[in-house]
């Protein structure tokens, strides 16, 4: 099973994934972050947000949480003020957080708080660049989800992470097919899976994002007794030197 049936805080996914738009994303995405998040290693991973959805199942760290602002996630919490240590986790996961989220900036500051120096981010959203972003522009205001969200494009993702100083390692799109209500309808467009990876990459329903936290110039800082004791075992060398060319002149 892929969802839990837990609940979620945006309005009108838990009942969407039960649809057969909702399951055609979800599955994509369940592959995905099963790929991805199976080979980072650490101590701590949590998932913040769709808690419906185990999308750390295939990590092997001790602690993997699920945090929302309500329901039944192991963790209940505002993601503008996460109750975790700062440089305490190695992994987050952030999927369709940020463009339903008022204040998607703060919730990345967050992240970059809480994660240790190259530790990674995983994150997912709507394309706006494709068939489903379309459709999102000419509905109207009141629209249920995943139509009120405020998609996010990779180009602009990548400069939000850029200035907390991640650095991006992989991005990848998916979901080619239209938003079809029937699973009829999403069976005929399976071509275009393929089509769309070969041809337009860029115009899937939706993408995952890869991240890094890198902290430029850090380096260890040891006690003032360590630097001196390692400075004159250096100089040993020298003095005694000095001392034998001293008793041959």
């Amino acid at each position: 099973m892929l969802c839990d049936g837990a609940k979620m805080s945006i309005p009108g996914l838990s009942e969407w994934l039960s649809t057969p738009p909702g399951r055609y994303i979800s599955v994509w995405e369940q592959a995905k972050h099963d790929h991805l998040v199976a080979d980072i290693f650490g101590f701590n991973a949590i998932q913040i947000g769709m808690v419906e959805c185990d999308f750390l199942r295939a990590n092997r760290m001790p602690l993997r949480v699920r945090c929302e602002s309500q329901g039944s996630a192991n963790v209940i919490s505002d993601p503008n003020h996460l109750p975790f240590a700062g440089t305490s986790v190695d992994l987050v996961v952030l999927p369709h957080v940020l463009e339903f989220a008022d204040t998607p900036h703060q919730i990345l500051r967050e992240v970059e708080r809480i994660l240790v120096p190259e530790g990674q981010i995983i994150i997912t959203g709507f394309n706006p660049f494709s068939m489903w972003g379309v459709r999102r522009g000419l509905m109207r205001n009141g629209a249920g989800f995943p139509w009120q969200g405020h998609y996010l494009s990779i180009l602009r993702l990548k400069d939000w992470l850029a200035l907390l100083g991640f650095e991006i390692q992989l991005g990848s799109f998916g979901c080619y097919a239209p938003a079809a209500n029937q699973d009829k309808w999403l069976r005929r467009w399976q071509f275009l899976e393929r089509a769309g990876d070969r041809w337009w990459p860029i115009a899937g329903a939706v993408y995952v994002v890869q991240a890094v936290k890198r902290v430029h110039g850090m380096r260890l800082i040891t006690p003032v007794w360590r630097e001196r004791k390692a400075r004159a075992k250096a100089l040993a060398p020298a003095v005694q030197r000095f001392d034998r060319d001293s008793a041959v002149h």
